[in-house]
């Protein structure tokens, strides 16, 4: 579904990331997990291409994204706007921040990118919206305004608008990190839901414990680069490198 290849992101003379290859198939659930500054949410975002990437390739299933500037195939790559508007609805994303507009009810909030990204009349946006907004158990809620919502509720709203373009891959960049603890529950329930769904996610979380019983691969992004990856059992209790092993035992050292 998803191939990368020497995937490299520079703010000015800061390398982010260094040179990240990732294969994704159909259906799996990646976790990725890491320290803070190790690249987690660029990655997402230039999967996404919200960040274009200083180097590398990026395939679609099995469709390179973008065109090499240069007539060999090397240099930076290129990316066309309707290729951009493309990636965004095969690819959707699931903010850290809920990012809903404040004026428009939870339903307007969901259709919006269906009008004005595919050009879908609003009868037949209002539909798909409400369905995905009844799939994320928010169906009393549809004329509500962001504001009068708890933040749990909030982020459901933000996966049902990714979900309403019927994206190919979904991304989740730490999509709990801004709750209170006990709203966690309910948006990791509902990404759960998807997962038994088949759907294809990257999940970037803090949350060992759901990624343990969610993922199907885990992945320990460190320093720019992939420094381990397994099975949630492999990576979770039976790390191999040391720096893989200091991480889990320095992020678990308070655990229950």
């Amino acid at each position: 579904m998803l191939r990368i290849r020497g995937l490299r992101k520079s703010f000015g003379p800061n390398e982010v990331l260094k040179g990240i290859d990732l294969d994704v198939m159909p259906g799996e659930r990646v976790a990725i997990i890491g320290g803070s500054g190790s690249g987690k949410s660029t990655c997402l975002r230039c999967i996404n291409l919200l960040e274009f990437p200083t180097a590398g390739r990026i395939e679609l299933d099995g469709k390179p994204v973008g065109k090499a500037a240069g007539a060999d195939g090397s240099g930076a790559v290129k990316f066309s706007e309707r290729e951009l508007c493309d990636v965004r609805e095969r690819v959707g994303m699931v903010f850290q921040q809920f990012n809903l507009f404040p004026h428009m009810s939870v339903l307007q909030n969901a259709m919006e990118a269906l009008v004005t990204v595919k050009g879908m009349n609003r009868a037949a946006a209002r539909e798909i919206a409400a369905q995905q907004l009844r799939k994320v158990g928010l169906e009393e809620k549809l004329d509500v305004y962001p504001a009068r919502l708890s933040g749990g509720q909030q982020q459901r709203v933000a996966i049902a608008r990714a979900l309403a373009m019927e994206p190919e891959v979904l991304l989740f960049d730490e999509p709990t990190s801004s709750l209170d603890p006990a709203l966690v529950g309910e948006v990791l329930r509902t990404i759960r839901a998807l997962g038994d769904e088949g759907r294809t996610m990257i999940l970037v979380t803090h949350e060992f414990g759901f990624a343990y019983h969610f993922a199907t691969r885990v992945i320990f992004l460190a320093d720019g680069v992939i420094h381990e990856e397994g099975t949630p059992e492999q990576i979770f209790k039976h790390p191999q490198k040391p720096a893989t092993r200091a991480f889990i035992a320095q992020s678990a050292e308070f655990a229950f």
